[in-house]
């Protein structure tokens, strides 16, 4: 997917839009490993990864709880940062070498103060965002680890080739050993 193909998926924009933001838009290639974002340091950059794979995560005494995982196509931000220009409670970091468009923030948000057509797709991107993240929390209040499990199964089963069963058992809410007995009872 390019990333025009990409950005007009968030919300079609008119070409002068279009061309605007592309404008903004730096292509990188960044190694597997690379945080993109840390929760210790303030973002200034959002990224439209094109191809790779990339988690979010955060923290908590000796482990890690991975939020989500985005592939090809994704918008990558730290909310917080975008949003209130603070430190992130969040990482994000690549899982896979991968290359992505990088647009400073700073420039992004003084685009959506005279284009409202882009003041739109940042809306629209950033409820995506929030519509992810909601829709995680909500899965793993409600349902049981097989459900998630075969929830994943179903929407991204390409993840359990490219992914770390660490880190899918953490996007589950479980350990190891659970996504263990879950992955055998459902076979």
């Amino acid at each position: 997917m390019t990333l025009p193909d990409i950005l007009q998926t968030t919300y079609p924009l008119p070409k002068a839009s279009l061309d605007k933001l592309l404008a903004l838009a730096e292509y990188v290639e960044l190694p597997q490993g690379t945080c993109l974002f840390r929760d210790d340091q303030l973002a200034h950059h959002i990224y439209v990864l094109q191809h790779g794979l990339a988690r979010a995560y955060a923290r908590r005494a000796d482990r890690e709880v991975t939020f989500w995982f985005s592939g090809e196509g994704a918008v990558l931000v730290s909310i917080r940062g975008y949003t209130e220009q603070t430190v992130s409670y969040e990482t994000i970091e690549l899982l896979e070498d991968s290359g992505l468009s990088r647009i400073h923030m700073q420039a992004l948000q003084d685009l959506y103060r005279t284009d409202v057509h882009l003041a739109n797709w940042g809306r629209v991107m950033v409820e995506r965002v929030w519509l992810q993240t909601e829709q995680q929390l909500i899965a793993r209040q409600f349902r049981t680890a097989e459900e998630r499990y075969a929830d994943l199964l179903h929407q991204s089963p390409h993840l359990l080739q490219r992914v770390a069963l660490g880190h899918i058992a953490s996007y589950l809410g479980i350990t190891q050993v659970t996504l263990s007995r879950v992955r055998a009872k459902l076979k």
